[in-house]
């Protein structure tokens, strides 16, 4: 068992030359599956737009709750498939499409569930800024902008302690308060290194989107091997959950 290494600093430049090779180790999978999960998701958004036309938007609420649970649906199915396909390449191993597309529903309720609390956590953080922004206001219009600095310094703080989160998620056991404060625990003490990963990442994908959008099926998968090459250097290797042989 590998044990989880402690305040480890992120070596960025490693962490993105083993991400690239093990997206170079297998591109046609990635790349595929990302296509795949990409033109579903597409094609899914104009079925549903296409028939809440047709109802002349006489049932608003079943076509919003139809676009929140499948887009959902298909946006889990991919982030597991290409982590599960990322993780298994950086293990030195080729993983097969078959691989990616295996949908696991305890993994993808464990990534929802996470994500959902850490999107409350947000919220409340948000509703309280912004309650403090109107009662400052009210005060003098200068103090009114130091809660909306404050909101600005929170929201990229979280993202990069934060960045991690889906990882955590699927790979460790603890329910999604624990899995949050691993985040902040670990990345906290490297955290102008995670920050210049996230920038890195964030070049990736704007460069994908410049070329069309189509370098995002290069793109996206990289920036998950990237990314997950991070989390191994500081969470370690080991699959607490089983999510690789689920």
């Amino acid at each position: 068992m590998t044990e989880t290494p402690a305040k480890q600093r992120l070596h960025v430049l490693q962490a993105i030359e083993d991400g690239w090779n093990a997206f170079a180790r297998a591109p046609w999978p990635l790349v595929l599956f990302t296509l795949l999960a990409g033109s579903i998701w597409i094609l899914f958004q104009i079925i549903v737009r296409g028939a809440h036309a047709l109802a002349n938007d006489s049932v608003p609420i079943a076509y919003f709750l139809v676009v929140a649970i499948g887009s959902t649906v298909i946006s889990l199915w991919g982030i597991t498939g290409l982590i599960r396909g990322a993780w298994k390449s950086l293990n030195g191993a080729k993983p097969s499409f078959s691989d990616l597309v295996r949908w696991d529903g305890n993994a993808a309720g464990r990534l929802f569930i996470n994500q959902i609390v850490l999107a409350i956590i947000v919220s409340i953080i948000v509703l309280v800024l912004r309650w403090l922004t109107n009662e400052f206001f009210a005060a003098s219009t200068f103090a009114g902008f130091i809660p909306l600095i404050a909101g600005v310094v929170i929201f990229i703080y979280l993202s990069v302690n934060q960045k991690l989160l889906p990882a955590i998620a699927l790979l460790q056991t603890g329910n999604p308060v624990e899995n949050i404060q691993k985040g902040q625990k670990i990345i906290d003490s490297t955290w102008w290194w995670m920050l210049l990963l996230l920038i890195v990442n964030t070049i990736i994908l704007t460069f994908g989107i410049i070329l069309n959008g189509v370098g995002l099926l290069v793109a996206s998968p990289v920036v998950i091997c990237i990314s997950l090459a991070a989390y191994r250097q500081l969470f370690g290797t080991d699959d607490q959950t089983g999510f690789l042989n689920s």
